[in-house]
Formats: C-alpha cells, structure tokens, sequence
C-alpha cells in the first residue's frame, strides 16, 4: 500500500550522513561540527513535526541496526565495507554497498514512505542521488566542506582533496533539487566554483544551543577545568589536522612568549587527530616540545557539551585559525559563552565572527601577526571584556529552531519543484 504523498511540509525524511555517525563524540575522528548539525538539526525538526531517520554507515560489529536518538529522530546504522579501519578517502568504493542497504531497508516500508532526502557531504549525495531516484522524491544536499574551496588554500605540506571528490562533488550539485549553504560566501562558492543553478540555493545559518552555551562564573569554569586565576588562556577546540591549523597557534605562543617569557600563558588544545593528522598524530605535541613551549601546552580529550562550555567560559580567547571553514561552530559556541574569539578571515568565519564586536578576524596565517594579536586584547581587558559581551550578543542571532525553519522552508522549495516537474511528466 503506498503512503499518500504530501506536497508541503514533508512528514518523514531520510537524512543521510554515511561517513560519520551523528552519535560520535565530536573533536576526533571524523565526527566535527557536521555531526553536531546533524543532530541538532534532526532535534528540531522532530520538534516541529516531521519523522527523520538518520542513514550512517555502522563502524562496529556492536552498532544496533536503529537507535531511537529522541522521539521523532532513528539513527540507522547500514553495513557496508569493514567496521574499523576504512579511512573515509576509502569510502567511495562502499557506496555500492551502503545505498544497497538503504534501499533494502526501505523496500520493507510502503510506497511514498520518504518525502524527501537531505544528504550531508558529497558521499552522501551519491548516495541521496540514487535514493532520490529510485524513490521519486526531491534530493536536498548541504555540503559542508568543498574539496575546490580547501585546496585553493592548502596549509603547507597538508595533502589536497583527491580529484574524484572535485567530480563527485559537481554530479551531486548537478543532481540535488535544492542546495543548502551555511553562508553566504559558501553560497557563492557554489555559484562560482561548481555552477550551481542560480535561485537553487538556500542559506541557511547552523544554529548553536543557549541553553548549554551561555555566559556564566568564570571563575568557578576556571577552577573546574584547573586553571589558576593569574594564567591567560589561549584556547583551541577541534579536529587535529593541518586544516584546522593548530600549530599557527602554537607557533603564535612561541613568539609571544620570547616576547614576554614572563607571560603565564596556558595554550588548551582540547581534540583529537584527523584527516591527515592521522598520519602523524604526535605532530603538534612533537612542535611543542621542538618550539619548547611544552609545559606551557594542555591537551584535553574531546569532551561533552557540558565540560566544553565550562572550557569555553574559563578561557580568555578561543583561537580558531583555520585555512578554511563552512561556518566555525566553534567560534559561535565559544561567543555564546562569552568569550570572545580570534580566528581566521576566511569563509564562513567571517559570518560566524563579527570583526572587531564579538571577536578579532586575521587576515593571514603568519604566527607573528596572531601573537600581535593576541598578545595586544590580553593585555586589553577592558577591551577583551567588551568583545565578550558583543560576542554573547551576537551568538543569539545563530539558533537550531532558525536552522530547522530554515530547512522546513528549503524542503518546501523542493517538494514545490519536485511537484512541478513530476506533473510535467504527466503523471497522475
């Protein structure tokens, strides 16, 4: 029996998120800010109504075929390819497999069970592509990260983005019926790098939860993460990988303290490797020690929401010097907590950070001209604690339900398109 197909507003989607489990612990691996979108995403989507599965491929013999994540929102875990060990440059050759057993799953479920798809990343837009066709529903994709944006400015020595990701990427631009950028400027890279179709994309800005990050005891954070109340923190949050840069920060502190060997400086490194990273994962403990600033240097686990904004609020700046960046979940997460950010002006951090209110934009990826920086808002703390306050500020413009209506409207847009085209058909 076929489920009656709505035209509005879907009631049951299929969200695809094949190389990373939206229930991994962000900061290691591949889980990131995607993960967190996902999630949050799916949160209030359910809120407002709508059914959403979340597809990941299963990176465990132990995963459960389905975990109810909240009423509303069903992780499924698909087999394909071997649980441990498949590095996410390996994936493409498991495509096969994971839309197979997508498409076996829903073979179980009426006709018209899946409104619509909304794939995350490019892998998952094969397999959202296929998936769209096979059910007759609008595809609905969000890149993410784009392999044409990150090599044009590779940090050095790390590897670019292999060219069957580039083509990859443009099939799936070509293929989805509607394309969800976080910014602007990732707008405008679809546009100009890729040639999307003008009026096919939605803007749509990530969202970051207040009620976890929010303002609070500073000094009370600070004496739970365990820093004396005389030390300057310096504070980075993310994947280690040459992408996120983390060792501008650290060759940053170097120079600020052979400016100042008096500085107590505390730089918290609080990740885990990836990407690339992988292949040297002592890389920037190994700097520390080269630059001999390892005393001076924390590295922290990822951590859970909680103990996150406990870092966030207990730290004097959050670092964020990316080569390139979607949005920067970081820098709002960190600005909601009050705590202003310094991070790189490049993408969808110059949305994210509001340049000289909320935080400090660097125009390049020089250690000297970071520590300049750096060294000149901490020895400003009236300064410092204005760009705090703006920073709490301007965070309250970036919430989940503004994303999710955001996405309600975009899945509007495509199902009106989808129905278009399928009445042009001729079909009933």
């Amino acid at each position: 029996m076929a489920v009656r197909r709505s035209w509005g507003i879907p009631q049951r989607i299929a969200v695809l998120s094949v190389h990373t489990s939206p229930l991994d612990q962000p900061g290691t691996g591949d889980a990131g800010g995607m993960n967190v979108y996902v999630v949050e995403s799916a949160r209030r989507l359910a809120a407002a109504g709508i059914e959403v599965d979340i597809f990941t491929r299963a990176n465990s013999s132990d995963a459960p075929a389905e975990v109810e994540m909240e009423p509303g929102v069903t992780v499924r875990h698909v087999r394909a390819g071997p649980f441990e060990g498949l590095r996410k440059e390996d994936l493409p050759a498991q495509l096969c497999a994971f839309s197979a057993g997508l498409l076996s799953f829903a073979s179980h479920r009426p006709e018209g069970w899946y409104d619509l798809v909304h794939s995350h990343y490019w892998l998952s837009g094969h397999v959202g592509w296929l998936a769209s066709q096979r059910w007759n529903v609008p595809l609905v994709h969000t890149m993410h990260t784009m392999a044409k944006v990150k090599n044009a400015d590779l940090a050095d020595g790390d590897r670019p983005e292999p060219h069957v990701r580039v083509i990859g990427e443009e099939q799936v631009v070509d293929a989805a019926t509607r394309l969800v950028a976080n910014t602007d400027d990732e707008a405008s890279d679809l546009l100009r790098l890729y040639g999307a179709p003008v009026g096919s994309i939605d803007i749509v800005h990530p969202g970051v939860d207040l009620d976890v990050f929010q303002p609070g005891d500073k000094a009370a954070a600070r004496l739970a993460v365990g820093l004396a109340p005389h030390e300057k923190c310096l504070l980075f949050v993310g994947r280690l990988q040459p992408l996120k840069a983390p060792d501008v920060l650290l060759r940053a502190a170097h120079e600020m303290l052979a400016a100042d060997p008096a500085l107590s400086l505390v730089i918290a490194v609080n990740g885990g490797p990836s990407g690339t990273g992988l292949e040297h994962p002592t890389a920037l403990s190994d700097l520390a020690i080269e630059l001999n600033i390892a005393d001076r240097v924390r590295f922290q686990p990822p951590v859970d929401r909680q103990k996150l904004a406990q870092w966030y609020r207990a730290a004097d700046i959050t670092v964020v010097p990316s080569y390139s960046e979607s949005f920067g979940l970081v820098a709002v997460e960190s600005q909601a907590c009050g705590t202003p950010v310094v991070a790189a002006n490049v993408g969808g951090l110059r949305t994210a950070v509001a340049d000289g209110i909320s935080g400090v934009l660097v125009p390049s990826h020089d250690p000297r001209q970071w520590a300049t920086t750096l060294t000149q808002l901490l020895y400003q703390p009236e300064h410092l604690a204005a760009l705090g306050q703006g920073g709490a500020e301007h965070a309250k413009k970036f919430s989940w339900d503004a994303t999710a209506s955001g996405l309600i409207a975009s899945y509007g847009a495509a199902l009106a398109t989808h129905q278009t085209e399928y009445l042009a058909a001729g079909r009933p």
